[in-house]
C-alpha cells in the first residue's frame, strides 16, 4: 500500500511562507508600485522600427529629447516580436500625454528624422478611457471573486466557497506582488492573466473539494484531518500532470514570446506554481479548520 504524504501536518509552515510571500507583496505594491502600461495611465504609444541598424535606448532618448521635454522622461522599451528578422530592432516609447493630428504628424516626421527609423504606430488612450479600464478591471475581478463564492456555496458548503476565495485572494495578490517586484508591465495582457489565474487555480480547488466532499460521505466519523490529506493524496497526480504541463507552456512564452506576450507569461508562470501551492495549503487548512462533522 503505497504511504500517504501528510500535507495537512506541515500546512503551518507552508502557512508562515505563503504571509511572508503576501507581506513582501503589499510592501512592493506600496512602496516601488506597479509599472503600468499605456492602456492603465493614458498617454500615446509610439513603436519606432530601425532596419539593418543597432539602436540602444540611450541613443533613442538623446535623439528624442530634442523634441520636448515629455520625450526626455520617456519610458522606451525594446518590443521584439517572432516574426521579426534579426536585423530588425523596434522600440517602445511612450509619453503620459495625447496629441491633435497635426501634432502626431509633426513627432512623427521628427522622429522619423532624428532617428533615421519607421515609425509603424501612434496609439493614444486618454485619461478617462484609461481610468475606465483600471476600473473596470478591478470590478471583473471582484465581481468573479463574489460569484465563484456563491457557486461554490451552492455546489459544495459556504466553508468551501470561503476557502477558493481565500485563495484565489491569496493568488492574485502573491503574483501582482512579482509583478511589482520584477517591474513586469501591468497592461491588458496582464489582465488576462489575473483572469486566467481564477479559473486555473479554482479549477484545481475544485476537483480537491469534490475528493473531500466525497471522501466526507463515505468515511463519516473519521478525523477531518485524515479525510483531507487521504483526498490530497487522491488527486495528487492528476494536479502535478496539470500543472506541469500548464508551466511548461507558459515558462516557454516568457522565454521565447514578444513582449506584447510577456505580461500574460509572466503572470501564468507564477499564477500556475501559487494556484497549485494554494490549492493544497490555504483552501485544504481553511477546510480542516472550519469544516465539522
Amino acid at each position: 500500500m503505497r504511504k500517504e504524504i501528510d500535507f495537512m501536518g506541515k500546512s503551518k509552515i507552508f502557512i508562515t511562507i505563503s504571509l511572508i510571500l503576501i507581506a513582501i507583496s503589499i510592501v512592493s505594491i506600496f512602496t516601488k508600485g506597479f509599472n503600468f502600461g499605456v492602456e492603465f495611465t493614458g498617454g500615446s504609444e509610439i513603436i519606432v522600427r530601425f532596419e539593418n541598424k543597432e539602436v540602444t535606448e540611450n541613443d533613442i532618448r538623446a535623439a528624442i529629447s530634442q523634441i520636448s521635454e515629455e520625450f526626455a522622461n520617456a519610458r522606451i522599451v525594446e518590443v521584439r516580436s517572432a516574426g521579426d528578422p534579426s536585423n530588425v530592432q523596434k522600440y517602445s516609447i511612450i509619453v503620459p500625454k495625447t496629441y491633435e493630428p497635426d501634432e502626431k504628424q509633426k513627432i512623427q516626421e521628427e522622429m522619423e528624422k532624428l532617428l533615421s527609423g519607421k515609425v509603424v504606430s501612434f496609439n493614444e488612450i486618454s485619461g478617462t478611457a484609461a481610468e475606465e479600464i483600471r476600473r473596470g478591471t478591478w470590478t471583473a475581478i471582484l465581481v468573479a471573486l463574489v460569484v465563484l463564492l456563491i457557486y461554490i456555496t451552492i455546489r459544495f458548503r459556504f466553508i468551501f466557497g470561503v476557502a477558493a476565495v481565500v485563495a484565489l485572494i491569496h493568488d492574485v495578490l502573491i503574483t501582482m506582488g512579482f509583478f511589482s517586484l520584477f517591474g513586469y508591465e501591468i497592461n491588458v495582457a496582464a489582465v488576462a492573466a489575473f483572469l486566467t489565474l481564477l479559473g486555473y487555480s479554482l479549477n484545481d480547488t475544485i476537483v480537491l473539494s469534490d475528493r473531500i466532499r466525497e471522501n466526507m460521505r463515505r468515511y463519516r466519523g473519521r478525523n477531518m484531518v485524515n479525510i483531507v490529506n487521504m483526498s490530497i493524496n487522491q488527486v495528487l497526480a492528476r494536479t502535478i500532470n496539470t500543472s506541469l504541463t500548464t508551466f511548461f507552456v507558459v515558462f516557454v512564452l516568457l522565454l521565447f514570446a514578444g513582449n506584447a506576450v510577456k505580461p500574460f507569461a509572466f503572470g501564468m508562470t507564477v499564477g500556475t506554481i501559487v494556484g497549485t501551492y494554494s490549492s493544497l495549503y490555504v483552501a485544504s487548512p481553511i477546510i480542516v479548520k472550519w469544516t465539522k462533522q
